[in-house]
């Protein structure tokens, strides 16, 4: 069984993108320490905002949230540059991961804007 944003492209390109951002976050000490820990929230914030928008009712709320993942991937595109001027993530590997990022982005701003989320056929329960 699987629950309705777990069938949204979108929210299985966040997780990829969560995924990896635990991956590069383990290695940033020091001054980068700061940048990682906003990384880490901001990235979080995208797959459980796309979760919390898809199981709303009405589609202003469901909007909203999406417009705040759509949101938290564009911070999450500004620390990576924040991470490439400190040198602590390469230029080349950055450009690669910001072109999911802007695929996320894009996929928010077309699911917020026609109101859509995945759900299951109504069903007529007999008691």
């Amino acid at each position: 069984m699987s629950l309705g944003h777990e069938k949204l492209d979108v929210y299985r390109l966040a997780i990829g993108y969560v995924a990896w951002v635990f991956e590069k976050a383990e290695a940033l000490t020091g001054i980068h320490r700061p940048a990682r820990d906003q990384w880490l929230r901001a990235s979080q914030s995208i797959p459980l905002n796309i979760a919390e928008g898809n199981g709303k009712a009405s589609e202003a709320d469901r909007r909203r949230y999406f417009e705040i993942a759509r949101g938290s991937a564009l911070e999450c595109a500004a620390i990576q540059d924040v991470l490439v001027v400190g040198k602590a993530l390469g230029s080349k590997e950055s450009q690669e991961r910001k072109v999911e990022i802007d695929r996320i982005a894009l996929m928010l701003s077309r699911l917020g804007g026609r109101g859509y989320c995945v759900k299951e056929d109504v069903v007529t329960y007999e008691s």
